[in-house]
């Protein structure tokens, strides 16, 4: 299989490179129909070449993992000639040896800070939660838990909204578009291995799921990649039925591997009363098992 936290054994940059040129149809590229069959999808790579004003023989050297040091401009035009989106033009440079170096990202810190965790909890009418940049579910509140899953029942490695997504059939069956949610979780996945490579916890989710999913598999292998942003998800819930949510992510200036992430419902629409019976039932749920249990003992 190669390093875990790839699909090309460490020729990130190469196998990206192939990835977007094969993914870029050469009519919106711009380029005239020379009347030539194509047996592959996608750019040629003399086309490739000839957007970016380098040589084929440069495109072919970069693809196959023998040049790895590129300079900005040439990275930029790569950029400009397949067209690529603001994340993947982040990804790119950022398995480039071009990339200024940083300093070694501190391994995020499982704790949440005391005050963030008091906001999760006053946070009674959205589910929320924190999670890290693999995904790992540090902190969660009462709603989180009403409307995904008890997070305090499952093992602190279970604890990652990847794993949960391909690999546990309840909380997969709360999506209603489970192959596009599972394919979004890839894409913020990939872009997180080209940040951080040597990460070991995660890459051993991505050999973990690469070994149990086809889907992923086949996904890892097309290098979508996306950073954070606002997304809207459908669920079907088994209590509320049918939540159409915006899905917001904010960032915590003191732990900066660290995104709050909250779910929010159209103000008076049938996902936003259907949300508010959801907490509603959770919290008498929750109050009566509190009292038994006071009883009990």
């Amino acid at each position: 299989m190669g390093h875990v936290g790839t699909a090309s054994g460490g020729n990130e940059l190469g196998e990206f490179l192939r990835s977007r040129r094969a993914a870029l149809d050469p009519h919106r590229a711009g380029l005239p129909d020379d009347g030539r069959l194509r047996r592959v999808p996608g750019l040629r790579r003399e086309e490739l070449a000839q957007l970016a004003h380098v040589s084929v023989d440069y495109v072919v050297r970069l693809e196959q993992g023998r040049t790895r040091r590129v300079s900005r401009p040439v990275l930029d035009a790569l950029a400009d000639g397949l067209q690529l989106a603001p994340d993947e033009r982040d990804y790119l440079f950022a398995v480039a040896d071009v990339a200024p170096a940083a300093p070694p990202r501190r391994p995020s810190r499982p704790e949440v800070a005391p005050r963030l965790r008091q906001l999760l909890d006053t946070m009674l009418d959205v589910p929320a939660m924190v999670l890290n940049r693999r995904m790992d579910v540090l902190a969660w509140n009462r709603g989180a838990v009403a409307l995904l899953t008890d997070f305090g029942a499952l093992s602190r490695a279970d604890r990652n909204l990847i794993r949960l997504t391909f690999l546990d059939d309840a909380f997969r069956a709360l999506y209603a578009d489970w192959s596009r949610a599972a394919r979004e979780c890839v894409a913020v996945l990939r872009m997180e291995a080209g940040r951080t490579p040597r990460d070991p916890v995660l890459n051993a989710l991505i050999g973990e799921l690469s070994v149990s999913d086809p889907d992923f598999r086949t996904w890892w292998a097309a290098y979508q990649v996306r950073g954070p942003r606002q997304l809207t998800k459908t669920y079907r819930h088994p209590v509320a039925g049918a939540l159409t949510l915006d899905v917001q992510q904010f960032s915590v200036d003191t732990h900066p591997d660290q995104q709050l992430i909250a779910y929010t419902a159209e103000p008076d629409s049938p996902s936003h009363e259907a949300l508010r019976f959801l907490l509603q039932w959770s919290a008498a749920h929750t109050g009566q098992a509190d009292r038994d249990s006071r009883f009990l003992t």
